[in-house]
């Protein structure tokens, strides 16, 4: 086995193997390691959301570049990520309507097909949700949801073709030093020598921080998700919102279902080892309450199935980019439950960055993983409050 390689990304999720493959078109070959199995992190259990939404303007230009890769993927990557147009609907409750306004404007300006409707143009979109209890919603028409697993493997495919390599039920369990530069990483494979590392690591991101004297505050946040076979009354194919009013996000998924995920009462600083072949208890009863109150046809839908996952979560709830602690080491992680829909364009800042040592096809500088040392977390200038609750 070859043990060098020029980069060694820890951890084979979407933005492991995005990562991979950007730094492969810039000459770099990565070796991507993996504790379980590719995809077997936040990026298998992701609600797989494809949409430029945000408060804070950085995280909408990062979600608008990715969203060039999803839209034109087979020739821009190869293979498929299955994404599936259906527009997007953010609703919010009426005191954050003034806000979503203005952040309606600032997607807008960066060329984001972003536009507010009505609740009559909202029940024109979707006849059998509910709309009295706002007067203006965010859409974007061109937006929908993509297959998270579909997406990692052909980046990771794509990456291979340009020299990466993929190790799979390889534990990281030491970063090696030597005069506070990085020389390499230890494993339950053997030694592997190189003179950058890049943590993504995602729920698992503080502890491998720790191997390289780094004190990184990256928590666990628990996302369930359950899915609900829909009566004949919903059609196959419908907006994916974010409803901030009843603390949820929905989406269609093929095979005549809708995917249903809350926004409050999620574990934070669990043990990402923990049970997730199903949801916590409680949650099916909660989602099954909240997505009957936007759509109360879908009382007479049923369950079909229901899990819950891990990600990594930041002070900020804010992703966690570039370099800290000692010289060759990144972090990449801390996506707090919205890094799949950014993942092409933070592999390509993040490629940048590292071979070029400036991000210019999005400035992610506002991303820095000293931030949090010098006091200073990211706040969108018309702020929602905390997506997760």
């Amino acid at each position: 086995m070859n043990n060098t390689a020029d980069a060694i990304i820890i951890g084979g999720g979407i933005h492991g193997a995005s990562l991979a493959f950007h730094l492969g078109q810039r000459g770099l070959k990565a070796l991507v390691l993996e504790k379980n199995v590719l995809c077997s992190g936040a990026t298998g259990r992701s609600s797989g959301m494809v949409r430029m939404h945000y408060d804070l303007e950085p995280e909408s230009r990062l979600a608008w570049e990715s969203f060039q890769y999803f839209r034109n993927w087979e020739e821009m990557i190869g293979g498929d990520c299955g994404f599936t147009r259906t527009g997007f609907i953010q609703l919010v409750p009426k005191k954050d309507e003034n806000a979503m306004r203005d952040n309606t404007t600032m997607h807008q300006k960066i060329g984001i097909p972003s536009l507010l409707i009505t609740p009559d143009d909202v029940k024109r979109l979707a006849p059998f949700f509910q709309v009295d209890d706002f007067t203006v919603a965010a859409y974007e028409p061109e937006s929908g949801y993509a297959d998270p697993n579909a997406a990692a493997t052909s980046f990771m495919d794509a990456a291979k073709r340009l020299g990466a390599r993929l190790i799979q039920d390889c534990i990281v369990t030491g970063i090696q030093l030597a005069s506070d530069k990085i020389t390499g990483v230890s494993t339950t494979k053997g030694d592997f020598s190189a003179p950058i590392v890049i943590n993504a690591a995602g729920a698992w991101a503080q502890e491998v921080a720790k191997m390289a004297g780094v004190s990184l505050p990256v928590s666990t946040w628990r996302h369930d998700v359950m899915y609900v076979r829909n009566p004949q009354e919903i059609p196959g194919n419908y907006p994916a919102v974010i409803d901030n009013i009843h603390s949820q996000y929905f989406r269609p998924e093929t095979g005549g279902l809708t995917l249903v995920g809350l926004e409050d009462d999620n574990p934070i600083g669990e043990s990402p080892e923990s049970y997730t072949d199903r949801a916590q208890p409680g949650f099916v009863e909660r989602a099954i309450d909240r997505i009957c109150k936007r759509i109360p046809a879908m009382e007479l839908g049923n369950l079909h199935s229901d899990n819950g996952g891990y990600d990594g979560i930041s002070p900020d709830q804010r992703a966690i980019l570039g370099q800290i602690g000692p010289e060759g080491f990144y972090a990449q992680c801390g996506f707090s439950g919205t890094g799949f829909k950014i993942a092409p364009a933070v592999g390509l800042c993040m490629a940048e960055l590292i071979v070029e040592d400036e991000a210019k096809t999005v400035d992610i500088t506002p991303f820095d993983p000293n931030r949090f040392a010098r006091g200073e977390l990211l706040k969108g200038e018309n702020s929602y409050d905390d997506i997760w609750h």
